[in-house]
């Protein structure tokens, strides 16, 4: 059964389980429950005693299913830590491609802290990138830590309380964030839209496309793809047709250059940028961008 049969039986899982919470009679809704835990405890114990007998548990935790159902029942032989900064590493390609990264300080008590550096340390872009980028990467391989909290990242808005995030399997849960946590969605959430392998894109090559009813500037360079927004920030003109050399974007518009590597800064007045758009390359080789939920 591969990964995408398994979310399906997930959220079939999820649905009737919503289904049970909602039945009208309380002595149904508790027998059911009861039935529900039951099995769980009956299963975990199973898979415990499976996980003892084989020589190396940590080889279980590369099936996607398994690897959430050890999780579910608390058996999970990799460290929580471990599997963190697993994590980190998987993301930190694409921190260093926009000039910036990101450390793990601590894992206690379920809380992950982080400290971002570089050009994600303070910048506008930093929520979305460890938001996006890094809480989904963190929490595909441990969705069991209890909140994501960042060093050198923008305070959330006042209101900030819960955020909702998908562990494996499509199975969501709301997590509570510190208040100096940083990261939650707001009115500006964003969600992850898969544009394709992008095989029109040859090194040293761009391209504009519509995904998702919104145009996005992709660029490949020393075979890393880039994403940006594809107005110039200094005269609105489309970088379409832009001139690229080498990492250097210049504006047909305007003439102004931008360092198409370095997280798309302007080379000729500091004070501007091109607007990345976080971007991840799954094993698969096909690309996902992070856009505004409302034009997803």
């Amino acid at each position: 059964m591969d990964d995408q049969q398994t979310r399906a039986r997930v959220e079939r899982v999820e649905l009737l389980l919503e289904q049970v919470e909602a039945l009208p009679d309380a002595h149904a809704r508790d027998v059911a429950t009861e039935l529900v835990q039951a099995l769980l405890d009956l299963y975990g114990e199973g898979f415990a005693r499976i996980a003892a007998q084989v020589d190396d548990p940590a080889a279980l935790t590369g099936d996607e299913l398994v690897s959430h159902l050890l999780l579910l029942h608390g058996i999970h032989p990799v460290p929580l830590e471990t599997r963190v900064r697993g994590a980190l590493a998987e993301v930190r390609p694409y921190l260093e491609s926009h000039g910036g990264n990101v450390e793990l300080v601590s894992v206690e008590d379920g809380v992950v802290l982080l400290r971002m550096e570089g050009s994600c340390s303070g910048c506008p872009s930093s929520a979305m990138t460890l938001k996006l980028a890094i809480e989904d990467a963190i929490h595909k391989a441990a969705p069991d830590v209890a909140s994501i909290e960042a060093e050198g990242a923008p305070a959330p808005a006042p209101s900030a309380g819960l955020i909702e995030l998908a562990p494996p399997g499509g199975v969501s849960a709301e997590l509570p964030m510190a208040p100096a946590a940083a990261l939650n969605g707001g009115p500006d959430e964003s969600a992850w839209v898969t544009v394709g392998q992008l095989r029109e894109l040859t090194e040293g090559g761009m391209v504009v496309k519509q995904v998702a009813g919104a145009p996005v500037l992709f660029l490949r360079l020393m075979d890393t793809p880039y994403a940006y927004r594809p107005d110039c920030p200094a005269c609105g003109h489309s970088l379409q047709d832009a001139e690229l050399r080498a990492a250097e974007l210049r504006c047909p518009g305007c003439g102004n250059r931008y360092d198409a590597i370095r997280a798309g800064r302007c080379l000729d007045d500091r004070e501007i940028a091109l607007e990345p758009v976080p971007l991840l390359v799954a094993d698969s080789g096909l690309v996902k961008v992070a856009l505004p939920a409302a034009a997803v």
